[in-house]
């Protein structure tokens, strides 16, 4: 079985419009690469959500204006993952053998409400604005922002997942061979209130105010639901090493040691070279990082950045091996 989790970039490309058209095709690419996975392997497909959560947001933030309250991130996050979840389901339905079954899984995720994260927002959602207009909004609605690029995004809290809630669901439906699509975005942001519930145990979950850490969220649950492999597919084609500089060079495989050493950007793939080197040491078990159309070659060493204790240090893809 093998957890896949796609990147929202590469459901959204950065500059494309934000429309529905632009993203199903980007889910149909997805699609095409996932549904020739599912002919040999049982899948759980996790994604990213950060366009399209901050998207909402503004949407929200608009219907402000008129005097409807906006939706809290805990809702955005349920609201965006039950979109890409049916536009997944739904494209990966008209790819797969008939007798395939494929469910979407609302996924709530415990955070730790002491985490660090929630003093220091991290996590940029929604569009990139000219400095001057982040300024301003940030001003208006209380946001924090943070450089990207040459602009502005809005940043929110990003806190670790601590579980997966639900995952004995998720084993009943793979244990009847259905493919999973859940926990996307990172899941639904929830914390564990101090008193018990109506039927007791181990207290009240309660939405809160953040965006989980896709990332670190997908491992999480490969490690959960015990993957053979872990793959997080993105718009980029392997790990680099020396991204955007002159000796830039694709890394073909490494241990989980040899690539936590190399300085990585943390906003983008920093958090998945964490995520890979988290499943890998937990496991013992392969994960890959790679584009979204390379899915079987990523799992096959051929394309991406194989991760897994074998052999030392890292390895380099030639140029023209792509």
């Amino acid at each position: 079985m093998i957890v896949v989790a796609l990147g929202g970039n590469a459901l959204l490309r950065r500059g494309e419009p934000p429309t529905i058209a632009h993203q199903r095709r980007n889910v149909q690419v997805a699609a095409d690469s996932l549904a020739a996975l599912a002919h040999s392997a049982r899948l759980v497909v996790t994604h990213g959500n950060g366009p399209q959560v901050g998207l909402l947001a503004l949407q929200a933030a608009a219907g402000e204006g008129e005097g409807i309250p906006g939706s809290p991130l805990d809702i955005l996050g349920a609201e965006s993952e039950g979109m890409i979840g049916y536009l997944l389901e739904q494209e990966l339905g008209n790819r797969v053998r008939k007798e395939q079954r494929i469910a979407t899984l609302l996924t709530q995720v415990e955070v730790d409400p002491a985490d660090p994260a929630f003093r220091e927002p991290t996590k940029p959602i929604g569009p990139v604005y000219p400095r001057e207009v982040a300024e301003r909004l940030a001003a208006a609605r209380g946001w924090s922002i943070a450089p990207d690029g040459t602009g502005m995004r809005r940043v929110v809290p990003s806190p670790r997942p601590l579980r997966i809630v639900g995952t004995e669901v998720i084993g009943i439906l793979l244990d009847h061979d259905v493919l999973v699509i859940c926990a996307g975005g990172g899941g639904i942001p929830t914390v564990r209130l101090p008193e018990p519930g109506p039927a007791g145990g181990d207290g009240l979950l309660a939405g809160v105010e953040a965006v989980v850490d896709k990332d670190r969220a997908a491992a999480l649950l490969a490690i959960t639901v015990g993957a053979d492999a872990f793959l997080m597919l993105t718009d980029v084609e392997a790990v680099m090493d020396g991204w955007g500089t002159p000796d830039a060079r694709q890394i073909a495989r490494a241990t989980p040691d040899a690539l936590l050493a190399l300085d990585l950007p943390a906003g983008s793939m920093g958090p998945k070279v964490e995520a890979a080197a988290s499943f890998v040491r937990a496991t013992g078990r392969p994960a890959g990082i790679g584009a979204l159309a390379d899915a079987e070659a990523i799992l096959r060493g051929e394309r991406g950045t194989r991760v897994s204790g074998d052999g030392a240090g890292i390895s380099y893809r030639e140029p023209a091996a792509r």
